[in-house]
């Protein structure tokens, strides 16, 4: 009798709450609003199980304020009437506050955020959001046009808070994509979810600051965490070294997919994270990484890792060195580290006690290596010790390319056949190690919301159509404004005077017809402007500066000033370019303060008779780690009679979050360089900083000495087969001892 008293009651009490949520649910109210002043009304009145519907169209400078108390059986939702047909524009930006909240479908485009984040679970530092989702939006190239303006995309406070399917793409600006905030007690153990988004391509910031994700910040790096990062695809996420920058404990990161981007997913602070079931695609593409070590207490498990070519902190598996006693922000010991199961196939760098210095030198401890495959297909083995790493145990490992001796114990060498199974990756034939076949990597196309299309390529020079110009310069000039964007511009012959400076905002080839002599002269003191969207390729013309004003400080290209955001390329083959003597510092090309080069390649061309700098890529001075060029290639030019510096090419400072410039010189043949009163390094080249120099096979004759200052970093310089006017200089500004460049059969020729 007593039981089925309790049955009875429980039965009850059952068939109300079912009641209630049924009441609850036919009394739940959908509001569609069109102006701002309705949502506001709407969400005035809005209770659990409610919706709020923003209506199709554009909603300029929209700041939504989110805030609601929703319930987990009925949170409160603010959504599109179309999902990707709803964009906030201009100044918008999102913030939630409550709890049990649902925010889908919206388009952040066409504008930056007039606060810290575009999306802030929180509306301010004393009322955040808990129990809270953000799902299928999207922000694209939604940057402040102040580069070195500091903001996030999302950030993430409260606790057991979601983030997923969502689309984040081109942040150009300063600042972390997305961040978890752990800067008060609120935030922290905050159980957050991160899954299922497509992290599209961050290109290339110039400086620190780039990172993709970021879980905490090392203030707060001794707390926990427990954030989970999941089935998220990274896809060249090139921003800085630290794609994730994890700052602090007891997170996880699961089954997450790495395409081509440079960088490593980094321990940076905080222990006891878990790292497995990730794959990192990098296809040979420079720079690409894989994880990094820094810590206690991790764990690196069944992770695979195919073509990765980043070296140092870059590097397909670091394991760092630390500082002993190290304050907070610095780096800590690693301790205790179990890294197992993983295959690293065609990994170039292994590195381990990296970062071994006068400061760092904390090797590891009790830490274990284990169980691991480590292929490659040249058969050259990828391990470098920078310091004493007896703290590490090695066992049961595999690798098909003899290790270094003072590893060997723990690996056995076997001849190995790799094949690709169902799931893309590579397993050895016959053996079991490395990852196992349960890893299913997450694909592009099951990320970010269905129906919006990741069209996030890069427009190739010449990939649109071809316009024929035929006539004057103003016939170039209207061209110009008329082409779209990857359109080529095909000059007849003729000689084109141009009145006006040609504005470059697109990806635009300018090149003569074929077997056709076309002479380009200008009136104004810049021919062509690169300016935001813009790039540039010429071709096979002749340019004469013989009508250039006759003022000191002209530039034949250069690129916006100030206040670019998109990174750019400047191409130059087969062309001639002469005259640019008018009067003194006339210069080929300048870059304008905060622009960003991804290539600058000059190739096949003749320079005659410039008074002023060639490539002026120096002007970032304030030592903060930035610099303007990536990629800077000259191949196979003659150039004469040039009174500054060939290159100035400056990254000044000490951070270590970049891996560029990098400079590649070959084949050029190059007389009178440098020697001008007015070139105050008093050097034909003048590299500050470049962590990648490649200077081979060029003949320098009657000019300045190349000058090469080493900064931070290990910088890369090689300076060989030369014929040259005067010995190489190079200076090492940050460490002590003998310069690390390597100067091999260069001749001092004077002609």
């Amino acid at each position: 009798m007593y039981k089925s008293k309790i049955f009875q009651s429980i039965f009850l009490s059952s068939l109300l709450l079912l009641v209630t949520a049924a009441c609850q649910q036919t009394t739940a109210k959908s509001w569609l609003v069109t102006t701002q002043a309705e949502y506001q009304a709407a969400l005035d009145k809005v209770s659990a199980g409610d919706e709020i519907v923003l209506s199709d169209g554009t909603w300029k400078n929209f700041e939504i304020l989110f805030k609601a108390q929703g319930t987990q059986e009925n949170p409160i939702t603010l959504t599109a009437q179309t999902k990707g047909k709803v964009f906030l524009t201009g100044q918008s930006n999102l913030r939630l506050a409550g709890e049990h909240l649902i925010v889908s479908g919206l388009v952040f485009k066409d504008g930056y955020t007039p606060s810290s984040a575009v999306i802030e679970y929180r509306q301010n530092k004393n009322n955040l959001a808990y129990h809270s989702r953000v799902t299928e939006v999207v922000i694209e190239d939604y940057s402040n046009p102040d580069k070195a303006e500091n903001d996030y995309w999302v950030s993430l406070y409260g606790k057991h808070n979601r983030f997923d399917h969502s689309y984040l793409a081109g942040k150009r600006n300063k600042g972390v994509t997305m961040a978890v905030r752990l800067n008060t007690q609120e935030s922290q153990e905050n159980y957050h979810q991160i899954d299922h988004n497509y992290f599209g391509p961050r290109p290339i910031l110039g400086s620190n600051g780039g990172e993709t994700l970021r879980i905490g910040t090392s203030h707060y790096s001794l707390s926990n965490s427990f954030t989970k990062v999941e089935n998220n695809y990274f896809d060249r996420c090139n921003g800085e070294v630290e794609i994730i920058s994890v700052k602090s404990g007891k997170n996880q990161l699961l089954n997450n997919t790495f395409f081509e981007s440079r960088g490593t997913l980094t321990l940076r602070h905080g222990n006891g994270n878990v790292i497995e079931n990730n794959v990192f695609f990098g296809n040979g593409v420079d720079h690409t990484g894989g994880i990094r070590v820094i810590n206690k207490d991790q764990i690196i498990r069944n992770n695979y890792m195919e073509g990765l070519t980043g070296y140092r902190f870059g590097s397909g598996f670091t394991v760092m060195n630390g500082v002993p006693n190290s304050p907070i922000n610095r780096y800590h010991q690693v301790e205790n580290a179990l890294i197992e199961n993983n295959s690293m196939v065609n990994v170039d760098h292994i590195q381990l006690a990296a970062g071994s210095d006068a400061e760092r030198s904390a090797a590891p401890l009790n830490s274990k290596i284990q169980n691991n495959l480590i292929f490659n297909e040249n058969g050259q083995q990828p391990f470098t010790l920078f310091d004493d790493v007896s703290g590490i145990a090695f066992k049961g490992n595999i690798t098909n390319s003899k290790p270094l001796a003072e590893i060997a114990e723990g690996f056995q060498v076997k001849e190995l056949r790799l094949e690709r199974a169902e799931n893309g990756l590579l397993y050895p034939v016959g053996e079991s190690i490395g990852a196992d076949k349960t890893i299913q990597p997450i694909a592009k196309s099951a990320t970010g919301p269905s129906w919006y299309a990741k069209n996030v390529e890069e427009t190739a020079f010449g990939s649109g159509k071809e316009i024929q110009v035929k006539g004057n310069g103003d016939d170039l000039f209207d061209s110009v404004i008329a082409a779209e964007d990857g359109d080529v511009l095909v000059l007849a012959k003729g000689n084109y005077n141009v009145r006006k400076t040609l504005k470059v905002a697109k990806t635009l080839t300018v090149k003569a017809a074929k077997n056709t002599d076309v002479v380009i002269t200008f009136e104004r003191g810049t021919l062509f402007e690169i300016s935001d969207g813009g790039s540039l390729k010429v071709e096979n013309l002749t340019i004469d500066g013989v009508n250039s004003p006759d003022s000191s400080g002209n530039t034949l290209i250069r690129t916006q000033k100030w206040g670019m955001t998109q990174n750019y390329r400047f191409v130059m083959h087969n062309s001639v370019v002469k005259n640019l003597d008018i009067n003194h510092s006339f210069h080929f090309f300048e870059s304008g303060k905060g622009a960003f080069a991804n290539l600058i390649e000059l190739n096949g061309n003749t320079f005659t008779n410039i008074t002023g700098d060639l490539l002026r890529l120096d002007k970032e001075i304030e030592d903060l780690g930035i610099y303007n060029a990536e990629y800077v290639t000259l191949a196979d030019n003659r150039i004469e009679n040039v009174s500054g510096a060939l290159i100035k090419l400056y990254r000044g400072g000490t951070d270590e979050s970049t891996f560029g410039p990098h400079l590649n010189m070959s084949n050029n043949q190059l007389t009178a360089i440098g020697e001008g009163k007015r070139n105050k390094t008093k050097a034909s080249l003048y590299l500050h900083g470049v962590q990648v120099t490649n200077i081979n096979n060029n003949t320098v004759v009657n000019s300045a000495p190349i000058k090469v200052e080493h900064t931070v970093g290990e910088p890369k310089t090689s300076i060989a087969n030369n014929q040259l006017s005067q010995a190489v200089s190079v200076v090492e500004l940050r460490v002590e001892g003998p310069h690390t460049a390597e100067l091999s059969d260069n001749k001092i020729v004077n002609k």
